[in-house]
């Protein structure tokens, strides 16, 4: 992973923001092959999406921000964290007091749903471009750590690309469309990422703020999206799904961090 060191960060967050944006664009391309998704293979990619990102919060953002940290780290890392779940909070407010499309109910919940999933996608981005961003101003985050932040990001973003495709067909948008909505729901990963980067590596000494931040922010996204809609469509499963996520990243940032 030498390569990786040599990049700047940014580089390194155009590209892991990349590939989360075109898992989004695979989930909204089945479109064009399936009329429906399983409910069983739903609810354990978001399931186990959770549980990565769950474990990439910890592994990925707060311990590097803790180390980063120097005086008064309790304050920081409490303050940003607080800050990035508030920002998830007001979003979904936002979101919940939107009054379009009041005489067609089905148009309103797409409209929503794709409000919801850009507005969502924006820490997820930040997530990834202060991980990196991290790893190119002084390697506070182990590579692998980033690298998985990326994946498990990607693996909640293809069904995503899904929920915001399906509906808008199921509403009478065409195939070609949906897809495109479906996946520029997803771009905006790239912009946050980028952005996200460019700051940590400009001004090194936001860096445990923005950690902190994003993990809050990740953490709300998790609990008001990803396990509500997992654990929905049965405990079991979806626990099982969970623990799978977590243990996978927690093994490979123990084994390779």
């Amino acid at each position: 992973m030498d390569w990786l060191y040599s990049l700047e960060g940014w580089q390194l967050a155009l590209i892991a923001t990349t590939f989360t944006w075109a898992l989004t664009a695979a989930g909204a391309l089945l479109v064009f092959i399936f009329k429906d998704v399983s409910e069983n293979a739903f609810s354990l990619m978001l399931s186990s999406a959770a549980g990565i990102m769950l474990a990439s919060t910890f592994f990925s953002l707060l311990m590097p921000a803790l180390e980063r940290a120097e005086e008064f780290s309790y304050l920081i890392l409490t303050c940003g964290f607080v800050l990035g779940g508030g920002l998830i909070i007001i979003t979904d407010i936002i979101i919940n007091k939107l009054h379009m499309f009041s005489g067609n109910e089905k148009k309103r919940g797409c409209a929503v749903m794709c409000i919801a999933v850009t507005m969502h996608n924006i820490p997820e981005g930040l997530a990834v471009g202060v991980a990196f961003g991290a790893l190119a101003a002084g390697q506070t985050v182990e590579a692998v750590a980033a690298i998985m932040l990326a994946v498990g990001i990607g693996i909640q973003n293809f069904p995503e690309g899904m929920c915001v495709a399906f509906p808008l067909r199921a509403n009478g948008m065409s195939r070609c469309k949906s897809f495109f909505i479906g996946q520029i729901s997803g771009a905006v990963e790239i912009v946050a990422g980028v952005i996200g980067a460019l700051a940590v590596t400009a001004v090194n000494g936001i860096l445990p703020w923005a950690l902190s931040f994003s993990a809050g922010a990740m953490i709300a996204v998790v609990c008001s999206e990803l396990i509500p809609e997992s654990f929905a469509q049965g405990k079991i499963k979806a626990t099982i799904g969970v623990i799978l996520g977590f243990s996978l990243m927690m093994i490979l940032d123990i084994a390779f961090g």
